[in-house]
């Protein structure tokens, strides 16, 4: 019979569930760098996290997290783990969406919806990607390390990216939530990587600090005034040597599989796909 546990000790979790997601760090990009951002850069903004882990005769074979304000990740339950979860879950949180690999996560939604009589709609149909041999695109200009004083740029292009890719509605506390997160980035170790042709800034991409030998890189945004010109694919190889110079043994992304231009960029400089991914977001009971 499973054992289901709840935790509410980040570090204690971590210790009981490094070894199982440290096995394979591509797979465990997210779970592993929200674990190390939380465990070695704390922040008092931070909202508690939901931890669980599932035991099958003594054996760790499953781990679930989510860390507020971003989805369950079920990069750590098989799909035939995850009904379990979702019966330990339901009439116990409110979770806004899960995403991870695809089967886990298809797995998760339907067990979810039968429990909590939610819907659920799928959010983006991902791919995960790691980088294979660096090929290093020739683009006019340079990369320079984003600074405190690139802050008020970066937190403009962010919002634009939340509401071009994810289809964010920005609040009226937006761009202040954007600077806090990149200035807490910044803080944890995070490289920003600025594409700069002459003096204008024309591309950005982000790369999360080492973290059990992985570095994600996300996200990667062009203004669309500077597209087609390969700035996007020249700051992702600069955001990528950046992560390999600093120990990164694996360097990964994720795609949104509805933009085939992203995908081909990617694959030009040496990404080469791992799995499909989704992310889901949950509606409201039906009245």
């Amino acid at each position: 019979m499973a054992e289901v546990t709840k935790h509410d000790d980040l570090a204690e979790f971590w210790g009981l569930t490094g070894e199982f997601f440290n096995t394979d760090p591509v797979l465990h990009t997210v779970p592993i760098a929200a674990v190390a951002r939380r465990l070695d850069h704390p922040d008092p903004d931070d909202e508690p996290p939901l931890l669980m882990t599932v035991h099958d005769d003594g054996v760790l074979v499953a781990a679930a997290l989510r860390t507020p304000p971003w989805p369950l990740t079920l990069s750590g339950v098989p799909a035939r783990w995850a009904e379990t979860v979702a019966d330990a879950l339901a009439g116990d949180v409110e979770l806004p969406g899960v995403n991870g690999p695809r089967d886990a996560v298809e797995a998760f939604v339907v067990a979810w919806s039968a429990r909590t009589g939610q819907g659920a709609q799928e959010h983006m149909a991902q791919r995960l990607y790691q980088l294979g041999d660096l090929v290093v695109p020739e683009v006019p200009g340079q990369a320079r390390l984003a600074s405190e004083d690139d802050v008020e740029l970066l937190t403009r292009w962010r919002t634009d990216f939340a509401v071009e890719a994810m289809g964010v509605v920005p609040g009226a506390d937006a761009q202040e939530e954007s600077a806090r997160i990149l200035r807490a980035s910044l803080a944890a170790g995070a490289g920003y990587l600025v594409w700069f042709h002459d003096d204008t800034p024309v591309s950005w991409a982000g790369a999360n600090a080492p973290a059990s030998g992985m570095s994600r890189i996300g996200p990667v945004y062009t203004p669309p005034e500077h597209r087609g010109h390969g700035y996007g694919a020249a700051v992702t190889a600069a955001c990528a040597a950046w992560a390999r110079e600093r120990g990164a043994q694996h360097v990964v992304l994720f795609t949104d599989l509805a933009n085939p231009t992203s995908n081909s960029i990617y694959q030009r400089i040496g990404f080469r796909p791992v799995v499909d991914a989704a992310e889901f977001v949950f509606t409201p009971t039906p009245s």
